[in-house]
């Protein structure tokens, strides 16, 4: 263990083995680091904080203040971040607040490039990436393997498929589908994220059937229900596409990110 002497530790902090603590940082009584974590200077970590092993933060991000709430009166909520997370310079996190979840919660191996943030009581899964400036409001739900391009931002409550893909400067007002690629100041749906299928080895069958099955969903014919059912019934068998069905059913009546042409037909 390394703690560096301009440093603040405060008692009841609990360091695993080999954490290293640069200059200029301060860990609060409630947290925990998990082994081999490295703070390289300048951040704060505070709250009730847990911290998995061997995720590096960078300087001047604060990790587990209260959230941004005006509701929030002090209660001793989580914040809870994987293991193997990159946090570079200028990220926030907050903790969950009693409203909500009570905990916010970051999963393994995820990257947030400088100045994101992750708002209170949100979840955001494995292998995410988050580059500069993304902003994501509280109870936001990110599932594995979603990349959030620099600067965009996701309004509250909002659901974000695994392997998702959200464009640069894109506001996400609605829930985004599995394997979805997302454009636009209001973020319409410009189809499937191909690259990032490609890049995580999907077989060509996999990534043939999904995009029959995206044509089929958001094809004029019928109601949303009812070629979500036809999607249902004809692809059944298919882990990949139902990943998109049940995503869509369990959206009930909130919103969904729609192609361009049939938003503004509605």
């Amino acid at each position: 263990m390394s703690i560096h002497p301009t440093s603040i530790v405060e008692d009841g902090a609990l360091l695993g083995d080999g954490v290293e603590i640069g200059p200029f940082c301060h860990i609060g009584p409630k947290v925990k680091l998990g082994d081999g974590v490295t703070l390289k200077s300048h951040a704060v970590v505070n709250g009730h904080t847990t911290i998995g092993a061997r995720t590096r933060i960078y300087p001047f991000a604060s990790i587990g203040y209260e959230p941004q709430d005006l509701k929030y009166r002090g209660e001793d909520t989580t914040l809870t971040i994987g293991a193997d997370c990159v946090i570079r310079e200028g990220v926030t996190m907050n903790p969950g607040t009693v409203t909500g979840r009570s905990a916010t919660v970051v999963g393994d191996r995820c990257f947030f490039l400088a100045n994101s943030h992750v708002g209170h009581d949100s979840i955001v899964g494995n292998d995410c990436v988050f580059s500069n400036n993304v902003m994501i409001a509280g109870h936001v739900t990110i599932d594995d393997w979603v990349i959030c391009g620099g600067g965009s931002a996701i309004v509250q409550y909002a659901r974000i498929g695994a392997h998702s893909f959200v464009s640069g400067m894109t506001g996400i007002g609605a829930d985004l589908i599995p394997f979805g690629l997302a454009f636009g100041s209001r973020g319409f749906l410009m189809g499937l994220n191909l690259v990032g299928l490609k890049r995580r080895n999907f077989s060509r069958d996999a990534i043939h059937d999904l995009r029959r099955a995206y044509r089929a969903l958001f094809a004029p014919e019928g109601t949303l229900k009812e070629r979500v059912e036809d999607v249902a019934e004809e692809f059944a068998n298919n882990a990949e596409v139902m990943m998109i069905v049940d995503f869509m059913r369990a959206s009930g009546d909130r919103a969904l990110c729609m192609p361009e042409m049939e938003r503004l037909a509605s």
